[in-house]
């Protein structure tokens, strides 16, 4: 099977470690939007050993952390389907209630034209993920 998270081609990558990475997902319409995806192939949160689960959920929760304190969205959705790439990755979202869609969900109908956002910068994000990750886990 071809796996388009497994080769981390044609991305931007905004963090990594070992074990995952932060990619930004290239949508106009929802600037700051990421995805957190485990480098290892493996389809659900539960084929990874209770320390991978809590440490990609971290990742998440960092990364919803940078994204509310560099943008200050009105909300962020965290959604986790896999039904097209049926590989462990988190969609991190910021939404604002001007933004396309707001209130259905990203995958909706559309409301509006939806208010232009910029994105934090890669080097904003990464250096705002690194400190929530370390805040979240230094225990």
């Amino acid at each position: 099977m071809d796996c388009p998270l497994c080769v981390a081609e044609h991305e931007t990558t905004i963090w990594r470690d070992g074990s995952c990475r932060v990619i930004r997902v290239d949508d106009p319409d929802y600037p700051g939007f990421c995805r957190v995806v485990w480098h290892e192939h493996v389809a659900e949160m539960t084929d990874l050993t209770a320390v991978s689960q809590r440490h990609i959920l971290n990742v998440v929760l960092a990364t919803e952390t940078a994204l509310r304190q560099l943008m200050r969205p009105d909300k962020i959705n965290l959604a986790s389907f896999g039904n097209v790439v049926p590989h462990v990755h988190w969609h991190v979202i910021p939404r604002f209630v001007d933004d396309r869609h707001f209130p259905q969900s990203t995958w909706g109908e559309p409301q509006r034209d939806g208010a232009r956002r910029t994105a934090p910068s890669s080097e904003a994000l990464a250096a705002a993920i690194g400190a929530a990750l370390t805040e979240l886990t230094s225990g």
